[in-house]
């Protein structure tokens, strides 16, 4: 999915840049459509020069992982980005590997537990 950094903006760039197309916008067209459809165009076109943009992916993280789960993902990513620095990190990394298991596999327990909770009491709203 494709964002536009409005905040970013060359606000100068766009000013100029539709300036410069004021005369040929208004000396333009004699019905209102065609007038629109030209104003249009050189506001998109405006858009795509002057308006950066960036792409925004998906977060991949399941939704029942909670801050506990997050936290220990960061740990355990610091920890294997140090591993190479000797015994003490790959022991560390492995007790946290296995903390973020089990903290992964409670966060999930908790999560279909609630959704199963509220599955009885969702029916009954849209019925």
């Amino acid at each position: 999915m494709i964002v536009l950094l409005y905040h970013k903006t060359d606000i100068l760039g766009l000013q100029a840049f539709l300036r410069d197309k004021f005369n040929l916008w208004t000396g333009n067209g004699s019905c209102i459509e065609e007038i629109w459809k030209n104003f249009k165009n050189i506001i998109f076109e405006g858009i795509k020069r002057y308006v950066p943009q960036k792409i925004w992916n998906k977060n991949p993280d399941p939704e029942y992982y909670n801050e506990e789960v997050k936290w220990l993902k960061i740990k355990v990513r610091r920890v294997y980005n140090k591993r190479e620095f000797g015994q003490p990190y790959q022991v560390e990394l492995k007790h946290l590997s296995k903390e973020l298991l089990v903290a992964k596999k409670k966060s999930q327990e908790i999560f279909l537990r609630s959704v199963l909770r509220n599955e009885g009491s969702c029916w009954t709203e849209l019925c």
